[in-house]
């Protein structure tokens, strides 16, 4: 009697499918850094050819063509220091700080006051009211330029920051309300009943627990509202009149005069400088984003 054992061949890690296999994947993973390195540098190349630009004499700038300098100056430096219009650059860098801060401040307060009612407080037509203040973000900022402008007007705060800080304070900013409402809505209300059994009030609960389980949701709040304001153009340059009140944006623009002489080596080394305290509040924030949006709100 005799027995026959079939033998299969076995696949090695040598053998020919697994190298092809290998292979194209190590081909796409290269295809993709290729690709993320191309994209990274078309993205990155505006802010590097401004940064060697504040280097550059400023009657060289705009005729060259090379991203690196070949004469390197400091002067421009110097020139965005002194400033301009006979206003000083840590005027301006001042002015655009206190927008930035009272901006933060304004919106921490007034969105998570504002998200506290939509979240835990039940009233008479809060799903209306919601409904009405996520379709603001609908409506164009263009749109209410003129009766805002008007209203301001008529109230004696145009050329001072009023109109720019007060919305703030009102909670106008519905997409912070927005994010934090959502966020609220994750923490158990189980929480709140624990409070009223302890005898605590709305107000309480807000204080003593809200906030601290909000902090993630109102570092990532204040990053954007510190960024947004910081960066504001339009709405300074409607209100603001007198130049000793104007931000870092509005000065960058005074250096750009088609009907004179442009300084475009102060313009860039100016620019380079109102980037230092974005990027700086950026890295000390920035882990605060992803966590503010994605966590649950418990430890």
């Amino acid at each position: 009697m005799t027995t026959t054992t079939s033998t299969r061949p076995t696949v090695t890690a040598g053998s020919g499918p697994i190298r092809r296999a290998r292979r194209r994947s190590a081909g796409r993973t290269w295809l993709f850094h290729l690709f993320s390195i191309g994209l990274l540098v078309v993205v990155l190349y505006p802010a590097a050819w401004m940064l060697l630009s504040s280097f550059r004499p400023s009657n060289q700038i705009l005729g060259e063509t090379g991203l690196i300098p070949d004469n390197t100056t400091l002067d421009n430096f110097k020139t965005a220091f002194d400033g301009i219009g006979g206003v000083s650059f840590w005027t301006f860098f001042v002015n655009s700080l206190y927008l930035a801060v009272g901006s933060v401040i304004g919106v921490c307060l007034s969105c998570s006051v504002a998200a506290y009612a939509f979240a835990r407080i039940n009233f008479v037509g809060k799903n209306v009211y919601f409904a009405l203040m996520i379709a603001t973000l609908l409506l164009p900022y263009h749109v209410v330029i003129i009766p805002q402008f008007i209203m301001f007007n008529e109230l004696g705060w145009v050329d001072t920051y009023w109109p720019l800080l007060v919305g703030k304070f009102l909670a106008s900013d519905a997409f912070f309300v927005f994010l934090m409402v959502q966020f609220m809505r994750t923490v158990p209300r189980e929480l709140d009943e624990s409070a009223r059994i302890d005898g605590a009030g709305h107000a309480r609960i807000y204080w003593s627990i809200m906030l601290p389980l909000m902090r993630p949701v109102l570092a990532t709040a204040s990053i954007f509202a510190f960024i947004w304001s910081w960066n504001d153009f339009l709405a300074p340059l409607i209100y603001l009149r007198s130049p000793e009140n104007y931000t870092l944006p509005l000065m960058l623009r005074q250096y750009v005069d088609q009907t004179s002489t442009s300084d475009y080596g102060g313009q860039m080394a100016a620019a380079m400088l109102s980037l230092v305290p974005v990027l700086l509040f950026f890295a000390l924030f920035q882990r605060y984003i992803v966590e503010g949006v994605s966590t649950t709100g418990l430890k």
